[in-house]
């Protein structure tokens, strides 16, 4: 799935929902019955309005919006199957789409598995809607893309 992250980046905006289809057709292929795949099971309304903001980045920082993206992904499950690979996946397009990290080298996953109880914890918390539970999961997001980033710094600094 990483590798047609940058294909689908120039699309992310323009195209949300058909992009997100995609990242479940290849995140779900072989786990889900076929005529599952690329289509949200829940959350119709929601994902309109994630969509929505996805399609307009203007005056929204990139990882406050990857922060969204992922968490109301992970809330809302919308997909059958690996709906968590998908979130995750959304981020970092979001990520790649917006321009915080246009070449996709940072991987958030590195900070969120250094840190999975609070990866865990703080995701229900953002679904839990309450200001302080959105604030932990942003929070637990900048600081995975930070553990990430540090890590691709030091892979750079040894090469």
């Amino acid at each position: 799935m990483s590798a047609a992250l940058d294909a689908l980046a120039p699309r992310w905006t323009a195209s949300p929902r058909q992009v997100l289809a995609k990242l479940h057709l290849l995140a779900a292929r072989g786990s889900v019955a076929e005529n599952a795949l690329g289509r949200p099971t829940s959350g119709a309304g929601r994902v309109d309005l994630l969509c929505a903001v996805i399609a307009e980045p203007a005056g929204m920082p990139a990882l406050l919006r990857a922060a969204i993206v992922h968490g109301e992904l992970l809330a809302l499950r919308p997909f059958a199957g690996p709906s968590g690979v998908v979130a995750r996946a959304a981020a970092r397009l979001t990520l790649i789409a917006d321009g915080l990290d246009p070449r996709g080298l940072i991987a958030p996953e590195i900070g969120h598995v250094a840190r999975e109880p609070e990866y865990v914890g703080a995701a229900n918390a953002f679904a839990s809607g309450t200001a302080d539970g959105i604030r932990s999961w942003i929070k637990h997001v900048c600081l995975s893309v930070e553990v990430a980033a540090s890590e691709l710094s030091m892979l750079a600094d040894g090469a």
